[in-house]
């Protein structure tokens, strides 16, 4: 049976606050009316007003002496009843309740489930079940439709059943459909995956489970060989054709979980091969993705090489160029008037052959060339040649195709895969250079008499290095891969994108036609420029030198409020010491955060204590203690290997965000919190996080002087942890910027977006506006920015110096459904706004797309800069917001005691234990909030001074009073007393820390 908890089955023991009461719970004129003509006396009445609130906020009758006391004395106020009568309880008046429900129903239009429940909620699983999995999903389906319906809640037994007996339909009908595809010689390689096989240690399953190491040429030659592997294996997407792609990637999680005797005890033949073939499939898509982003690394550090050599080489060329000459004027002296042509050619020859050869001094000569024309092209190739066939021999097993008109660079790439054997230096073939840039055809090109020929080695190299610009850029594609497939099949459909568009638009505050569009969006300009360059006198904060350059005057910090210190000390005094792991029990008492961890498939975990186990795995990996150190210290309550198996079972990053989620919502419902911030607000940033050069996915950065990856946070105006996702370092951070706030699923949705310098570019701001979104950052050039003026004939008499060039505005007008193609399908999950800016980047910039995003892009930042220079609240938040996520840097820091390295190479473990210790943030600031809430009241009731200005200093992040060593122990059964996220003890106005959200 699925637990109720994991589900959205309505529980009406929970106290409320009283915002919570107010939103639902108050009665309209027209339900007093109702409620005083059809019933009597005060229970009564009181009876009936539950049931109508309650059946209208939870879509059933739940029996009223279970509805929680404070709702009972909150419609008892309403209806105006002095003292709180007790309602009506079943056995006391059946009838009574019968004909009250009958009431109901008939005021609301609502139907009881045996009018067509049943047949609703099998219709509506039968459709949810051929692309979800879990229990709980098609249960929370079941009951959306049924509320949809105003058809009566049944009891959670029966939706349950109706549920799981609908799911175990639609997958036995696809694990008959797979099974009747499988020939004898596909069920023997598959059931042969399962076996270790002779020469061999381990079975082939959990060879497919391998994780891939660095981008080094041993592991792009394993890997090669392993996509070689994949390819003699059964063809997967034959076998799963039919089946939804969330359907085959949630069996291929619940395979990736299963260890080899676990998938033998499948009983259902059928179903272990669907599991095997869809995991199968998954990895084979992955490996094309790791081996491309190989490939990438490749190029990138031969570039880097390159351009390394020519800086050591322009050190050196001094040297260099004097040993050359020395060189030349050698020979020169070897040319007497006496000698002949031949006898000269001897010498010079021997001469050259002594001082290492002509094609060394050659190489040396082209070295010097390139110094003297800072070209580092003519050094790429000897760095290149190193793993030319490696390079060669990935693309060869992989179907590569142009994303748009031009094949060029496609067709290029057949040529030079053609001569990778060839010795000669020139080819003569034609090749249409379109896709390369003019530095790099020039350099290819080596004129001949009466045609072009082309230098093969640097054409090879040009091939590759636009080629790997192309795949990150999308211009071209690698069928069968994930994140390097064409993005285009993902978007949503523009037929499907034209009935959302309205209703997508009026959300946001925008015109939903084109012309509409950009109509406004240049009036907005025009009236901000104005606006800025009239005040510009009155602006004593901003001055502009006479070669146009803006800057303004540093602000002077917030005054500390009197009695801060004293006010301090007592709040950190009163704190109850507890203990970490006793606050990851609170929080899963309180939020119940735990039910959202299981198998895969969907089914209650089979563990003895589980809810003490999750706790204790979430304690261990994000702290960074790890299995083995935790089962150490708190021995007796979980080993080592069991706390491994349940991370790699039954925790996934999906089920860690849902977690968290739950921790955001009771967080929200404190009003302390909203002294911080109102929630209107996100702020971004990265923090570099140290690896084990183990892994793909880690490298050198440049900033941080370290080998590792990067933690990209968002994080509220009120503090609490939005979202965490993990990075490579050298990806420029913008592209990953809207991620978090696409994937928050919380009760905070912020409008705008706080980070600094790498938070931000062209395109990103464009894409922010469409998105309804306001990206605020804290721009470190930002006074080398460029302003673009509305039209040409637009000037000003103070800020016209900050201006250059006017917006293309026919370029936004003219792509505008093309831009809200792919804002819906980001909209409507398909897509992920990091995935369109990657393909956006700069190196793209044949793309039409790109420009007219980026050019929405110079309209937004324009505005974004004219309010910066002109609104000194809007410059003293982005500074304050921005310092909170350099507070939450350091608290995880301080959470993640156990080390900073992470020591997995797997990179889907490395996302999971960066979730799990914002997890643990989110549970530590939930009850420090919760204490706090208290300890203020106890304060104000002790004489006190309380205030908003004193308090407003304070953060969730405090910690001297947590503590976190020692031997460790969960009493389960010491659980805390219910959230109350009562009214603090005095008066505050809403936290302004940041601007409303949208642009309406």
């Amino acid at each position: 049976m699925t637990a109720i908890d994991r589900t959205a089955y309505p529980r009406t023991r929970e106290s409320m606050t009283q915002e919570e009461l107010d939103s639902r719970y108050n009665l309209s004129a027209a339900d007093l009316e109702f409620v005083r003509s059809a019933a009597r006396g005060g229970s009564g009445r009181v009876t009936l007003a539950a049931m109508l609130t309650t059946r209208r906020d939870f879509g059933m009758f739940p029996p009223p002496p279970d509805i929680h006391e404070t709702t009972i004395a909150h419609l008892a106020t309403q209806l105006g009843l002095k003292s709180l009568p007790l309602p009506i309880s079943e056995d006391d008046a059946a009838k009574t309740l019968q004909r009250y429900r009958g009431a109901v129903r008939a005021y609301l239009a609502a139907r009881p489930y045996a009018e067509g429940g049943e047949e609703l909620v099998v219709s509506t699983v039968l459709a949810a079940a051929a692309t979800m999995s879990d229990p709980a999903d098609l249960i929370n389906r079941a009951i959306e439709a049924l509320r949809g319906a105003m058809i009566d809640l049944p009891a959670f037994s029966t939706l349950d059943r109706s549920a799981n007996h609908c799911r175990a339909q639609v997958h036995g009908q696809m694990y008959d459909m797979v099974a009747a595809r499988l020939g004898a010689d596909d069920i023997a390689a598959l059931d042969a995956m399962l076996a270790v096989t002779e020469g061999s240690i381990t079975t082939p399953f959990n060879r497919l489970k391998q994780t891939p190491g660095p981008a080094r040429a041993g592991t792009l030659r394993l890997w090669t060989d392993r996509l070689g592997w994949l390819a003699t294996l059964p063809d997967a997407d034959a076998m799963l054709a039919g089946i939804a792609h969330t359907k085959l990637r949630q069996f291929a999680a619940e395979a990736a979980a299963l260890e080899v005797s676990e998938l033998l005890d499948v009983s259902l033949p059928g179903k272990r091969h669907t599991l095997l073939l869809s995991f199968l499939r998954q990895v084979r898509a992955r490996c094309k993705d790791e081996l491309i982003e190989m490939l990438l690394r490749r190029v990138r550090r031969t570039q880097a090489a390159a351009k390394e050599k020519l800086k050591d080489l322009q050190d050196r060329q001094r040297e260099m160029e004097e040993a050359l000459i020395a060189i030349f004027g050698q020979v020169l002296g070897t040319l007497g008037e006496e000698a002949t042509d031949a006898e000269a050619g001897q010498r010079a020859r021997a001469l050259l052959s002594a001082r290492g050869g002509v094609d060394a001094l050659a190489e040396r000569c082209q070295a010097v060339s390139a110094c003297h024309g800072n070209n580092e092209l003519p050094l790429l190739w000897p760095i290149h040649a190193n793993t030319r066939g490696l390079l060669f021999g990935l693309l060869e097993r992989m179907t590569v195709r142009s994303a748009t008109q031009d094949n060029s660079l496609v067709d290029a790439l057949a040529v030079v895969t053609a001569q990778r054997h060839a010795r000669r230096d020139d080819l003569a073939v034609s090749v249409d250079l379109a896709f390369a840039t003019p530095r790099w055809a020039g350099f290819v090109t080596r004129p001949r008499t009466g045609k072009s020929v082309f230098d093969r080695r640097a054409l090879e190299v040009c091939v590759f290095v636009h080629m790997a610009d192309a795949l990150q850029s999308g211009d071209v594609y690698v069928v069968g891969s994930e994140n390097f497939d064409d993005y285009r099949t993902q978007l949503l459909p523009w037929s499907q994108c034209e009935s959302r568009l309205e209703e997508y638009c009026a959300g946001v505050g925008m015109p939903s036609d084109g012309d509409a569009f950009v109509t406004a969006l240049k009036a907005e300009l025009t009236v901000m420029a104005v606006g800025v360059d009239i005040g510009f006198p009155e602006n004593t904060e901003l001055t502009i030198d006479k070669d146009g350059s803006p800057h303004l005057k540093r602000q002077e910090p917030k005054r500390t409020p009197d009695g801060l210190a004293a006010f301090d000390l007592e709040l950190h005094a009163r704190m109850p010491e507890r203990h970490l792991l006793d606050i990851l029990r609170d929080g899963a008492a309180w939020t119940r955060f735990t039910r959202h961890f299981g198998p895969p498939s969907g089914a209650d975990p089979k563990l003895a204590k589980a809810e003490q186990r999750y706790i204790l795995t979430v304690f261990g990996y994000g702290c960074n203690l790890g299995p083995g150190q935790l089962a150490r210290h708190a021995p007796g309550l979980a080993t080592a290997e069991a706390l491994r198996r349940i991370n790699a079972q039954h925790i996934d990053a999906a089920k860690i965000e849902n977690a968290s989620t739950d921790l955001i919502n009771a967080y929200a419902r404190f009003a302390l919190p909203k002294i911080w911030g109102d929630g209107s607000a996100a702020i971004a940033d990265g923090t570099h996080v140290p690896l084990r050069e183990n892994n793909l996915i880690g490298a050198q950065h440049i900033r941080y002087g370290g080998f590792g990856g990067i933690a990209y946070h968002h994080i509220a105006d009120n503090y609490i942890a939005l979202f965490t996702s993990f990075i490579p370092c050298g990806v420029w951070e913008a592209v990953h910027i809207l991620d978090g706030l696409m994937k928050n699923r919380s009760a905070i949705q912020p409008g705008s977006l706080h980070a600094d310098t790498q938070g931000q570019s062209e395109p990103v701001f464009g894409l922010s506006r469409l998105l309804g979104i306001k990206l605020m950052p804290r721009m470190r050039n930002w006074d080398d920015a460029v302003f673009y003026r509305p039209s040409k004939s637009a000037s000003y008499d103070h800020i016209d110096p900050l201006f250059g060039k006017e917006i293309d505005w026919r370029l936004i007008a003219t792509h505008w459904r093309d831009m809200m193609q792919v804002v819906l399908s980001i909209q409507a999950g398909l897509v992920l706004p990091s995935m369109l800016l990657r393909k956006l980047g700069s190196f793209n910039r044949k793309s039409k797309l790109n420009l007219a995003f980026r050019e929405l892009g110079r309209v937004e930042r324009t505005l974004f800069l004219l309010e910066y220079i002109s609104d000194p609240a809007v410059r003293r938040t982005i500074r304050a917001e921005t310092t909170k996520i350099e507070s939450f840097n350091d608290f995880l820091d301080w959470i993640t005691f156990g080390g900073p390295v992470i020591k997995s190479g797997d990179p889907v473990e490395q996302e999971k234990q960066l979730k799990y210790a914002s997890l643990v943030a989110n549970a530590i600031m939930l009850s420090n909030v919760a204490d706090l809430s208290g300890v203020l009241s106890d304060m104000a009731s002790d004489g006190a001074k309380v205030t908003s200005e004193l308090v407003a200093p304070t953060s969730p992040y405090i910690r001297k009073h947590i503590r976190r060593f020692g031997k460790y122990d969960l009493d389960m059964a010491d659980l805390p007393e219910p959230l109350n996220p009562g009214p603090l003890p005095f008066d505050f106005p809403m936290a302004a820390s940041a601007p409303a959200p949208g642009y309406a």
